[in-house]
């Protein structure tokens, strides 16, 4: 079977007209790792990175030897070069407050910010981490502070769930409830109430069986409080959803040579092209393979066998067992990588080798940047 291209990505880093990369992919496969890397090489060859992750776990801060990361960026030290590089971790009810205390005179903001409703909407509503990401994006592409900017999206499907962030968010703010809540405040006055009080009152009695009246009142104060913030916010999700399709974005799906990372690699390139975003390639972590390519699997097993039953070298055999189950689990791991290029064989891929130990440092992180910036690695000739 024919190789896929190989993915450069020093050029894709090197390259001033690059704004953005997306690092997407299951849960569990290196995205936080890739996008510490790709961060750390471009900052060291030259250009202003913040990495901005999504993901709630800690790796990120601690490889880059940060003792914190939360909503603002942070400086990261031990980098070589001319570039800078800094790290965050989306806070997505900070980055809500923000847009709050940005876009609403001080009394309503205070209003909104102590509704109860807010609070429980900004720390919990399905969707929102993925629209803050956004919003958080736009603000720091807005800002013209890095040259660069490398996200690194939550874990599993959810990953992509940002691009519907907008129509999810219209389709919540154009809703019925939100409509009737919403037109007394709208209507003003009295004679609203009058007008609406009919068909109001109907939906007010029902929703406070099922809510309760002090949950409807906190309900229809947030409502009315935030109804001016209501189109700066899809205003700002849709233009970030379009500078996701400009030219100057790249994806990168991250995988490991699994069959369910694959099955989802697979699902993210489709998806991606769906939406018309930049895809441009896939990276594929912990890729194992042997340094000793004439000895096949089957030969190096066969010898282990005849060693043992003579009784002799059982260190040497115990050597061949292991270079044999080492080279059918590389052999297993083409095969998987085979399922993606047979399907999608036009898409760029590159390869990250198995590491000893889990990343922890700035050195580990120059290691996979290495790999990264290097190309696809050399593929082993010998089958299992």
């Amino acid at each position: 079977m024919r190789n896929p291209p190989p993915l450069d990505v020093d050029a894709l880093i090197d390259d001033p007209a690059t704004r953005i990369i997306v690092c997407c992919g299951s849960g569990g496969v290196g995205k936080t790792t890739t996008a510490a890397a790709l961060g750390l090489r471009a900052a060291e060859r030259g250009r202003s990175v913040v990495v901005l992750t999504v993901d709630p776990a800690k790796r990120l801060a601690q490889s880059m030897g940060l003792t914190e990361l939360d909503n603002t960026p942070r400086r990261v030290k031990g980098t070589r070069g001319s570039g800078e590089l800094h790290a965050m971790m989306l806070d997505m009810k900070r980055t809500f407050d923000e847009i709050i205390e940005a876009h609403a005179d001080p009394e309503r903001a205070q209003q909104i910010l102590t509704n109860p409703f807010y609070q429980s909407l900004s720390s919990s509503f399905s969707g929102t981490q993925e629209y803050m990401a956004m919003e958080k994006l736009g603000q720091l592409r807005h800002s013209g502070e890095w040259d660069l900017i490398i996200v690194d999206t939550p874990p599993s499907r959810s990953a992509l769930d940002f691009l519907d962030a907008p129509e999810r968010l219209g389709r919540f703010l154009d809703g019925r409830l939100i409509r009737i809540l919403t037109a007394p405040a709208k209507a003003g006055g009295r004679s609203a109430f009058k007008l609406l009080n009919a068909g109001f009152g109907m939906v007010a009695g029902a929703l406070t069986k099922v809510l309760g009246a002090s949950v409807l009142k906190d309900i229809q104060t947030f409502v009315s409080a935030l109804d001016a913030v209501f189109g700066g916010f899809r205003q700002r999700a849709e233009q970030t959803y379009q500078l996701l399709q400009a030219s100057g974005t790249a994806f990168l799906v991250v995988a490991i040579p699994e069959r369910d990372a694959i099955r989802e690699a697979s699902y993210f390139v489709e998806r991606l092209a769906e939406e018309r975003m930049p895809l441009v390639g896939l990276v594929v972590n912990r890729v194992h393979r042997s340094q000793i390519t004439t000895l096949s699997a089957a030969r190096s097993a066969a010898a282990a066998e005849e060693l043992e039953a003579r009784g002799e070298h059982p260190l040497t055999a115990a050597v061949l067992r292991l270079h044999s189950d080492r080279m059918q689990l590389a052999a297993r791991e083409r095969r998987e990588q085979e399922h993606f290029t047979s399907t999608h064989p036009s898409v760029p891929v590159t390869e990250v080798s198995a590491m000893a130990e889990d990343v922890h440092d700035l050195d580990g992180l120059r290691t996979i940047g290495e790999q990264l910036g290097t190309g696809r690695p050399e593929r082993t000739e010998a089958s299992a």
